[in-house]
């Protein structure tokens, strides 16, 4: 596509509690390129998440430009904007949100179940998945059957199961071991590099967040510091993060 995946220009969002109206985005403009795997970085509070969210179409900014693979999603109604994250995005969530009573396959399917596949091309696409994720072993086998990285990995493949345009990250190794972290990261960087998948990864760790080809820094909601890593062509938020 010409141009780039996601576009952001001066986002602003803001939460209402009680009277009072508290800022969490201010003025965020940047531009990710399609192939990037860029991680987001920031204290608590400093509005990476809700960043994410804006993202991947969970919320709403409160003004300022959204689009992502052309489409401006802010201008979508709440109908439109379901269809488009079921078409468009793959979630991947820090305590894997998986269903206890299906197995790995089942958990996997459950994105096609909003598609016109027939039940044999949702079980092959959910097998194929989970064979990419290293877990062909493992498709019959419950959620409380597998360790956390495994649980992670099947996530992963929930999230690959519909050839999403962007693979939206929220901690993905917050609750694991090390070891299992090192393998879920080294599984997004093959994602990223041999499949060219887009992932957009919140994360607190830095070991994590070197993982991604670009880190952003957020602090109050707005962009600090530099980018780390080799810089993308369109990625101007360092030029609004040298501004601040």
């Amino acid at each position: 596509m010409n141009g780039p995946l996601v576009r952001l220009r001066d986002v602003h969002k803001s939460y209402r509690r009680g009277a009072q109206r508290v800022p969490v985005l201010a003025g965020i403009g940047f531009d990710i390129a399609e192939g990037e795997f860029l991680a987001l970085m920031g204290p608590s509070g400093s509005g990476k998440s809700t960043l994410l969210n804006l993202i991947a179409g969970i919320d709403r900014a409160d003004s300022g430009e959204l689009a992502v693979a052309g489409e401006n999603i802010m201008a979508l109604d709440e109908a439109a904007l379901a269809d488009w994250r079921a078409r468009n995005i793959g979630f991947i969530f820090q305590f894997y949100n998986l269903m206890p009573v299906l197995d790995a396959r089942e958990n996997v399917e459950l994105p096609l179940l909003l598609t016109a596949l027939s039940g044999r091309e949702r079980r092959q696409r959910a097998e194929f998945a989970l064979a990419m994720v290293g877990l062909a072993d493992r498709m019959d086998h419950k959620p409380a059957e597998l360790s956390g990285g495994q649980q992670q990995r099947v996530a992963i493949a929930r999230a690959l199961v519909t050839d999403p345009t962007l693979i939206v990250a929220d901690e993905p190794t917050g609750d694991l071991d090390r070891e299992s972290a090192e393998a879920v990261l080294k599984l997004l960087q093959r994602l990223n590099r041999e499949v060219g998948k887009t992932i957009v990864m919140v994360t607190h760790d830095q070991r994590a967040a070197e993982a991604a080809h670009a880190i952003m820094h957020l602090e109050k909601g707005e962009l600090r510091g530099k980018l780390s890593g080799p810089l993308p062509e369109t990625m101007s938020a360092c030029e609004a993060g040298r501004d601040r």
